[in-house]
């Protein structure tokens, strides 16, 4: 389903500019983003996986995995495609790496925002985890439904690869209980080399989160790791 994106700006020349994501993608006109997933129409640009979910399950919120947080507890598990990371190692990479520049790609089940709280609630979750892919590809569905969760008292939670832009956690800072950010490597140029990224951004989203309240787990538990990052 296709939906206009938050945290874009239109540049001259039909250009769009996103800061969803810190690849800060400078789209042409009809020209996909870094995720495969957002697409510059004619000067405005659309996610085209808004609602359309290719994985659901209910799993216990320890598999995400968080430690005392809701614990005995399960949590209703949505993805859809997508990922601003290319990670050679992806246990997930069917779903993630798959990109609709080539336009035949499934998109999954049609579940709008209240679908995926009713469901929750019908399989007596206490949370929904937007997991799988990367969360912040799928930002504008996972806010939506983000906000309808917690009126129902439902807990929100990212298991993200924490390459998001600042603009992007405060917005879904109201919503977010927690987060286990998977912190892959310790050299930006393992980064670089193996996921297309970089170590700083991710960095600075975790000391965010911890700056916002957000509970943070860092995959694998590298708990030195983490006071390492809090306190730079």
């Amino acid at each position: 389903m296709r939906k206009e994106a938050l945290l874009y700006e239109k540049l001259p020349g039909n250009l769009t500019h996103c800061y969803l994501c810190s690849h800060q993608c400078k789209i042409a006109e009809e020209k996909f983003g870094f995720c495969g997933v957002r697409q510059n129409i004619k000067g405005t640009l659309y996610t085209h996986v808004y609602a359309g979910v290719i994985a659901a399950h209910t799993d216990p919120v320890e598999k995400k995995p968080l430690y005392r947080f809701l614990p005995g507890t399960s949590s209703f598990s949505i993805a859809t495609i997508g990922c601003n990371f290319h990670c050679s190692f992806c246990q997930n990479f069917k779903i993630s790496q798959a990109s609709l520049r080539d336009g035949s790609f499934d998109y999954g089940e049609r579940l709008l925002p209240e679908d995926v709280v009713r469901l929750a609630l019908e399989n007596h979750c206490k949370s929904i985890s937007y997991t799988y892919t990367e969360p912040t590809i799928f930002f504008e569905y996972a806010l939506d439904i983000a906000k309808i969760a917690k009126s129902q008292g439902l807990f929100n939670i990212f298991v993200t690869n924490g390459y998001m832009t600042k603009p992007c956690l405060e917005m879904i800072r109201p919503y977010l209980d927690a987060a286990n950010v998977d912190l892959k490597f310790f050299k930006d140029t393992s980064y670089k080399k193996i996921c297309a990224g970089s170590l700083k951004p991710v960095l600075d989203s975790i000391r965010l989160m911890h700056e916002l309240g957000i509970l943070i787990k860092i995959f694998p538990g590298i708990f030195p790791a983490f006071i390492r990052i809090i306190n730079l």
